[in-house]
């Protein structure tokens, strides 16, 4: 009778306890998620997120779960975290993978690694550099290529052509820009070396013209014959009205330099 009674009093309490008091109840969820919308609105990226958080891990495995996680990313870039904001991609991906939102959180995630690495570029003219991790940008190359080859046709696709032939330029520059920094300290190998991973892995980019010249120079230096003649006719046959095909007045300028 009393443990009877007991869990009729349990039973009563809980029937008589408001929802609204339960942090996991639905009213609070979207009480919270609208705060961190408005937070995300005005700017308060620090404040979005720890709110995100907080829904994220109470509205797992729901539709509202994986908005969030979405939401969580852009917050993170947005602040600045990009290992934050690629991991939550990653693992939305994962979880979801037949999600509709997945050429998005591609999308997002080479825009992430885009902004990340690419800053740089703009400065090359004044550098004196030899090494830079790219990975950043190969990373965002591989996400516009995927959301291409899965979703072409995504909204997300024409912008992602666009970052794809950006990005794909940029890093060939880069690669010739190392091979020049090489050959004009007289390290040929690694001038040829990188000059040739600049024409095998970007090959329709325009740097390309002056990556083959490299390689007949530094394969010219080291004295290495054939090699320097196959590179010389790859480099009159894919480009025979080139500067650098015919040995032009401007063949020693680079491709940065406008003066």
């Amino acid at each position: 009778m009393l443990c009877a009674a007991g869990l009729l009093a349990l039973t009563l309490a809980a029937c008589s306890s408001d929802p609204k008091d339960d942090p996991n109840s639905q009213a609070n969820l979207d009480k919270l998620y609208a705060e961190a919308k408005d937070d995300l609105a005005s700017g308060s990226f620090d404040r979005a997120i720890k709110t995100l958080e907080k829904v994220e891990g109470r509205a797992a495995g729901t539709l509202l779960g994986q908005q969030v996680q979405l939401d969580l990313a852009w917050a993170y870039h947005r602040a600045g975290e990009r290992a934050q904001a690629v991991t939550t991609l990653e693992r939305f991906i994962k979880l979801n993978p037949s999600s509709p939102a997945m050429d998005y959180a591609i999308y997002m995630k080479g825009l992430v690694n885009f902004n990340e690495d690419l800053g740089m570029f703009g400065r090359l003219a004044s550098q004196d550099i030899s090494e830079r991790d790219q990975q950043a940008a190969r990373d965002a190359l591989l996400a516009f290529r995927q959301v291409l080859e899965q979703f072409p046709e995504s909204k997300y696709a024409p912008d992602a052509s666009v970052r794809v032939n950006y990005i794909t330029n940029t890093l060939a520059s880069y690669e010739v820009h190392v091979a020049r920094y090489y050959y004009n300290r007289s390290a040929y190998v690694a001038a040829a070396n990188r000059a040739q991973r600049a024409v095998q892995e970007f090959q329709n980019a325009p740097a390309t013209e002056e990556a083959l010249y490299l390689m007949v120079q530094s394969y010219d230096k080291l004295g290495l014959l054939p090699l320097r003649d196959d590179a010389q006719r790859v480099l009159q046959k894919s480009f025979p009205t080139g500067i650098y095909a015919s040995g032009g007045a401007n063949a020693d300028k680079a491709w940065w330099k406008f003066w």
